[in-house]
């Protein structure tokens, strides 16, 4: 699940970490300052303080609906999906038309409890208002991919690798959407490009692709 506004943060972490602490301390009203202070923990590692900081920056203003993003992606990493969607489901709702990544992040929602078509669902609204995520194009054709709905599955694992052709991710689900396609030699050549960016093949997707080449 992804969180928002985490990769332009300083590398100095120590630092800008006490310089938000100091200025949420001076000013403990201040919402852009908590949910700064709540990414810098969480690059940090520092998962509670995190928790604790975008709590208090929601509590400050429920309308803040990154910050519900953010604090949902805690909850998803840590098991704690009713929680993650209970958050994610509240950013929709303040501002919908700001929300792509909460849809997206449901869509992760839904598929770990194996809810397919839920999961697909929440992918294809999140591609309606941002159809640019390259990741939630990546999550979709893996849902394709087990439904069985093959030809959709190519179709949205070649956008995935269009928007990212150097994600590994998309790459070898482009290799898989192919040999379900019958493609094999075109998905051997995307495998081979997956493994070139460092992605760890499926060994038994492989040996049976090397099967239908031989």
């Amino acid at each position: 699940m992804s969180e928002q506004n985490t990769e332009n943060l300083s590398e100095d972490l120590p630092t800008v970490i006490a310089e938000m602490e100091k200025k949420c301390k001076h000013n403990p009203d201040n919402v852009v300052a908590f949910h700064h202070l709540g990414l810098v923990y969480m690059k940090a590692g520092r998962i509670d303080d995190a928790i604790t900081a975008l709590e208090r920056c929601i509590e400050l203003d429920d309308q803040a609906n990154q910050a519900m993003i953010n604090l949902g992606a805690i909850f998803f990493g840590m098991g704690k999906l009713d929680k993650a969607q209970e958050l994610n489901e509240r950013a929709i709702q303040v501002q919908p038309d700001t929300s792509a990544q909460a849809h997206a992040n449901l869509g992760l929602i839904w598929q770990q409890r194996n809810e397919l078509d839920k999961a697909m669902a929440a992918y294809n609204t999140a591609i309606q208002y941002d159809p640019k995520l390259a990741t939630v194009w990546m999550n979709l054709t893996s849902v394709l991919t087990m439904k069985g709905e093959d030809e959709r599955a190519l179709k949205a694992a070649r956008k995935a690798a269009e928007l990212e052709p150097d994600a590994p991710l998309a790459q070898n689900n482009l290799a898989v959407a192919l040999f379900f396609s019958g493609d094999y030699g075109t998905a051997k050549i995307h495998m081979e490009k997956a493994e070139e960016l460092g992605y760890s093949v499926d060994p038994n997707f492989k040996a049976g692709l090397e099967e239908k080449l031989s």
